[in-house]
């Protein structure tokens, strides 16, 4: 039967997507698993691969094609020796009571208008993926299951032939039986307000060149035009003396050498930012309208520049990782990041964000809220500064961080206990490896 294949979402904020290339051919055999596509998301280019096994019957959007909308029919699969449906799409399967007898009863029973309007029938549930002992799954469900210790045998599937696909482990909590749903306010919120049309371009005759935005681009602009817009944010600034610091990192380094491990600053500040939230949950949050969502492990988003964009690749549980586990994790998904090669559970999530411009020179900064995240932490450069030493003017090395808080989620006050607590694991890194 042909099976359609459809414009996958490869993020949850993903509506439409530009199919940058085809890795496959008409004719060409695929198994679950081949990757069939690149795809340029909202937040990266990423590989997309098959859900069943078969042979590619049509391409219907080439390679190139801008805007293809979330669940278009990019190609049809068939079976060996099946042929293209005469329209392109494979139809959809008929449903379970349009069978000949229920066509005949339905047409020989009289009309009648009903008295009262009748309630809506519930919606059916959805296939099982199982079959006999096996459980269908595609192979990104079967990771991210077993990663988080999901049972597939207890998930309804909604994929094609009842497959359990990404979108259906939403929500599944280890050990449970089904998605549970989305904390959503008991008020409907109220209408926002239209967007501001985007200015037209203003040509006053200077040379220029046009440059087509991404949809990476695109979608920094509308999350961060959101954010400013929507999240009332509170800035908090400290002074951080950096030299127990450094001298512990070249201590750690000096033990690490022969391991291949090289620790660095922001690997160690990554580390005292999830402990401190750790120390200070009031501020491992997240606002929810009528409700707030109040984490017990603190998932670090760290941002890192990318061509054309950034990227939050997630140290989950970064908490409870040694700093070493932390730079090793660090330092592959930097690198998978800069080649669009994250898997979208890698930088989907996350509790609080880290944006490190020291390396750059920048002294100090006020980083944007990633929602729906309610804190990050911004990190200027360590220099050499003036600094009060037991009492004594003396030289450090000292840097300013500062923390950016929702502040429908977060307090001043809880906000400045977090600072301080971040400050004192950094200038007393000890703590850090203990």
């Amino acid at each position: 039967m042909a099976i359609n294949i459809q414009m996958p979402a490869l993020s949850p904020t993903m509506e439409e997507g530009t199919l940058s290339k085809w890795l496959v051919k008409e004719g060409d055999s695929v198994s679950s698993g081949d990757l069939l596509a690149e795809i340029e998301t909202d937040k990266a280019t990423m590989e997309f691969e098959a859900v069943d096994e078969g042979i590619i019957g049509k391409i219907l959007v080439a390679e190139g094609t801008d805007n293809v909308k979330v669940g278009t029919v990019i190609a049809v699969l068939v079976e060996e020796g099946e042929d293209v449906p005469a329209d392109g799409e494979a139809k959809a399967a008929p449903k379970a009571d349009a069978t000949p007898e229920k066509k005949a009863e339905t047409a020989s029973a009289p009309k009648q208008e009903p008295e009262v309007a009748k309630a809506a029938p519930a919606p059916a549930a959805p296939a099982s993926a199982s079959s006999g002992d096996r459980v269908k799954a595609s192979p990104l469900a079967r990771r991210i299951a077993a990663d988080a210790g999901i049972d597939l045998a207890a998930v309804s599937g909604t994929g094609p032939n009842g497959r359990i696909v990404k979108a259906d482990l939403e929500g599944v909590k280890p050990g449970s039986t089904a998605p549970q749903p989305a904390a959503t306010p008991s008020a409907a919120p109220a209408p926002s307000a239209p967007a501001p049309a985007p200015m037209a371009a203003q040509d006053f005759g200077i040379p220029h060149e046009i440059e087509k935005l991404s949809n990476m681009r695109k979608t920094i602009a509308r999350r961060l035009t959101e954010s400013k817009q929507q999240v009332p944010h509170i800035y908090l600034t400290v002074d951080i003396r950096l030299d127990a610091l450094l001298k512990l990192r070249g201590e750690l380094n000096k033990a690490l050498e022969s391991s291949g491990v090289k620790l660095s600053v922001n690997d160690m500040l990554i580390k005292a930012l999830a402990k401190a939230l750790l120390l200070v949950p009031k501020c491992n949050v997240q606002f929810a309208g009528d409700q707030l969502l109040k984490f017990t492990r603190a998932d670090i988003s760290v941002a890192v520049s990318i061509e054309g964009g950034l990227i939050t690749p997630i140290i989950t549980d970064a908490g409870a990782k040694s700093i070493s586990a932390i730079s090793t994790q660090m330092k592959d998904l930097a690198t998978r990041a800069k080649d669009g090669k994250l898997k979208p559970e890698e930088f989907t999530g996350g509790t609080a964000s880290l944006s490190n411009m020291g390396m750059m020179g920048i002294k100090q900064f006020e980083a944007v809220i990633n929602p729906p995240q309610a804190m990050i932490m911004a990190i200027g450069a360590g220099e050499k500064r003036p600094y009060i030493i037991d009492d004594a003017l003396g030289i450090a090395t000292v840097m300013s961080a500062t923390g950016s808080f929702d502040h429908r989620a977060i307090d001043g006050a809880d906000g400045a206990e977090l600072m301080k607590v971040f400050k004192e694991l950094v200038e007393a890194p000890l703590g850090l490896v203990a």
